[in-house]
């Protein structure tokens, strides 16, 4: 996946008019070197993000260079939507680097159809891997969740011996439950001003009887 870009020399809020140009400002950093200001078109930006998300080695064409990337954040405008600018972070292919990929799941849990409710943990799995090791998405099968508790794990997932999973063995990843109707506790009845002053009155009432009775 390649993404072409030119140097930048605008920076603060003269890069709007880079943005009304269809550029996106961008920055690129990592590896102790010196952060490298860019622009990219922001259609294409817009379209390889859709696609790579923050978990795609993205090789950034800057003039004779091809730099091997990651976006590792993005701004947006609140209101329209659209992208403000972009961060890059520098990798190396021969290095390996921790990062989230998103879960997919795929087809219907037969359980849902008995009733059986459907509850997703994780969204996401922390792996460690070389960068073209690095699957675009993990996916997992539903066809196996039948009956009540029955549950995928992280120790169930066959990734292959490349790709290290950071995240604990036992980790529940979806599981078929009953659905239970939560209980609904009455909220405690309101206590007047009046039986505020009894229930203070009391202990002191009672304290004096004790004592006289000394």
């Amino acid at each position: 996946m390649q993404l072409k870009a030119l140097p930048r020399e605008i920076f603060g809020k003269k890069t709007n008019s880079l943005r009304k140009e269809g550029l996106l400002p961008a920055e690129i950093y990592g590896h102790n070197k010196e952060n490298k200001h860019i622009t990219v078109s922001s259609k294409e930006f817009a379209n390889i993000y859709k696609e790579a998300g923050e978990h795609t080695v993205i090789n950034i064409l800057l003039e004779k260079d091809s730099l091997p990337t990651m976006i590792v954040g993005v701004q947006t405008d609140p209101i329209k939507g659209s992208f403000i600018s972009a961060d890059f972070h520098q990798i190396r292919m021969d290095e390996k680097i921790q990062t989230h990929i998103p879960i997919e799941f795929e087809g219907e849990a037969p359980g849902t159809k008995q009733g059986l409710l459907l509850v997703k943990v994780l969204s996401e799995l922390e792996v460690e891997a070389l960068p073209n090791d690095l699957p675009h998405s993990i996916q997992i099968s539903l066809e196996h969740l039948i009956n009540d508790k029955d549950t995928i794990h992280v120790k169930d997932l066959k990734l292959g011996s490349k790709i290290k999973i950071l995240v604990p063995p036992e980790t529940v990843i979806i599981t078929l439950t009953e659905h239970k109707e939560e209980e609904v506790v009455a909220p405690p009845e309101p206590v007047s001003e009046e039986e505020k002053e009894k229930e203070a009155i009391k202990p002191i009432v009672e304290a004096e009887k004790k004592k006289d009775a000394k």
